[in-house]
């Protein structure tokens, strides 16, 4: 009887750990979605007795302009800038006039990893009203087919739940960390180490632009969430007791999940191309 009652106060608490781990990894989820540089800016200006609402993207796939539709009530006009993001390119200006109640601007299709900056501002009369302080930047990158991108997402989704699982079962002492933490290793691997680099080739024609070849922030993260991984792992395997790396490489991973999606990540530096450019025709 006491050994039933102890089993089912041990079932009951490892459900309690699994929806906490769910429910922290689906905030997670929504907090990158959210704060990444590739969410669109989006809001509203009144203007002319109206809220205006608009939405900026700031990620688009290659192969085509981006189109930025605004609905904006009669009279009611636009103006809008462009130019490629690291660049010593001038200014674009374009005049936009509505079409059937909707302004459009057209953002030039740049290839994978290239970037534009661009700020619009409508005009309602003579006066102009910029709909961001600062131009937005938009990068340009190539499609991802669902059959790479959806397991991707799935094993990194959760690898997070099962590193949170298995941080909380080596916090309460419990007796599966070691299982866990095999189960953390393998999911973040295959969705990580293998998906990952396959997602950034079709999207950017790069596996690995992180360490040692480059700085982005994105594959760097996931090279440091699997090296604590691994440690934690092989501490374990000799181990079973020692249960300070799995909670270590835990907390790895929660910063890892904090740092907005995609930030430093991969982009064509126009300015080191020009520069280079000159150099060549200068030597020549």
């Amino acid at each position: 009887m006491l050994v039933t009652t102890k089993m089912k106060k041990q079932k009951s608490t490892s459900i309690i750990l699994w929806i906490l781990s769910v429910l922290l990894m689906a905030s997670l989820a929504i907090y990158q979605r959210t704060t990444g540089p590739t969410y669109p800016v989006s809001g509203k200006i009144a203007l002319g007795g109206t809220f205006i609402k608009y939405k900026l993207f700031r990620s688009y796939d290659t192969g085509s302009d981006a189109l930025i539709e605004i609905s904006v009530p009669e009279g009611v006009k636009a103006v809008y800038k462009y130019k490629r993001f690291k660049s010593h390119d001038e200014w674009t200006n374009i005049e936009l006039v509505p079409d059937n109640g909707k302004i459009i601007a057209n953002i030039p299709h740049q290839p994978a990893a290239g970037k534009v900056e661009y700020q619009i501002a409508l005009i309602d009369g003579v006066k102009a009203y910029p709909l961001t302080e600062e131009p937005v930047v938009i990068r340009f990158k190539g499609s991802v087919p669902d059959y790479v991108l959806i397991p991707h997402i799935f094993f990194m989704f959760f690898a997070m739940v099962f590193s949170l699982r298995t941080g909380l079962e080596a916090l309460l002492k419990r007796p599966n960390t070691y299982y866990f933490t095999t189960a953390t290793l393998l999911l973040f691997t295959a969705g990580g180490l293998i998906l990952g680099p396959i997602v950034q080739k079709y999207a950017f024609d790069a596996y690995w632009t992180g360490w040692p070849w480059g700085h982005d922030l994105t594959d760097n993260k996931t090279l440091a969430a699997f090296i604590f991984w691994f440690i934690a792992w092989l501490v374990l395997r000799r181990n079973h007791e020692n249960r300070l790396w799995p909670v270590v490489a835990m907390f790895v991973m929660l910063a890892v999940y904090l740092i907005p999606h995609s930030v430093l990540g991969s982009e064509i530096d126009h300015t080191k191309i020009e520069n280079q450019i000159n150099k060549t025709e200068q030597q020549e």
